[in-house]
């Protein structure tokens, strides 16, 4: 399976389940300021919504948005430790997965990233995101990973929103819990193989000087 990816977007939780699960995925690129892939061809013809990810399927069809694909992935391995079968542990994996998307994800980093936010209103995200954090950190108090003692597809996604307070200078040394926890996560194998591959790919189209 190919996975449409993008260097430092929230695609590499995919590829981070994808590796937990080995069932490594050949990795496409795409440069999403021109939506375009490294063959220079046209990304929207993969993915109208031109975002990332997008998971190609062995019969061709296209699946998108990064919450459902990294179900899809755990699913096509029964009995792994990502994603449990269906019953209530199921739903709170996924109750952690559309709070981090709606909320951390949506609600509070994106108005951060996009040039057009109005400033007054990147503050107000800001204050949001903080907050938002701080509840984060005291959940994970007395617990290795968000439901407990075993790491799932909602920690890597997780683990790869939450770093991007890195990327927007946001001092995480007052949640300790949170600094724990994603260093946690970022010393596990799948993360340091996924993090690597995205750091070679931004290495080699990084505009020369």
């Amino acid at each position: 399976m190919k996975l449409y990816h993008e260097v430092r977007g929230c695609s590499l939780a995919v590829d981070i389940v994808a590796r937990e699960l080995g069932q490594p995925l050949q990795l496409e690129w795409v440069d999403m300021k021109t939506k375009r892939l490294q063959d220079g061809s046209d990304y929207l013809r993969v993915n109208a919504k031109g975002t990332v990810p997008t998971l190609e399927l062995p019969d061709g069809q296209h699946l998108s948005e990064g919450c459902v694909i990294t179900q899809y992935l755990a699913d096509q391995c029964p009995g792994n430790t990502l994603l449990p079968a269906a019953g209530l542990p199921r739903y709170r994996v996924l109750e952690w997965m559309s709070f981090i998307a709606a909320d951390l994800h949506k609600g509070g980093f994106m108005p951060l990233f996009k040039a057009v936010t109005p400033p007054e209103y990147k503050a107000i995200a800001r204050s949001y995101l903080h907050a938002r954090l701080s509840w984060l950190d005291s959940r994970l108090q007395g617990r290795d990973f968000l439901t407990g003692d075993t790491f799932t597809i909602a920690d890597a996604h997780c683990y790869t929103i939450a770093m991007w307070t890195r990327a927007h200078a946001i001092d995480t040394g007052g949640w300790p819990h949170l600094e724990a926890y994603l260093a946690r996560c970022g010393a596990r194998a799948s993360v340091c193989a996924a993090e690597a591959a995205a750091a070679a790919q931004g290495e080699r189209s990084a505009p020369a000087r």
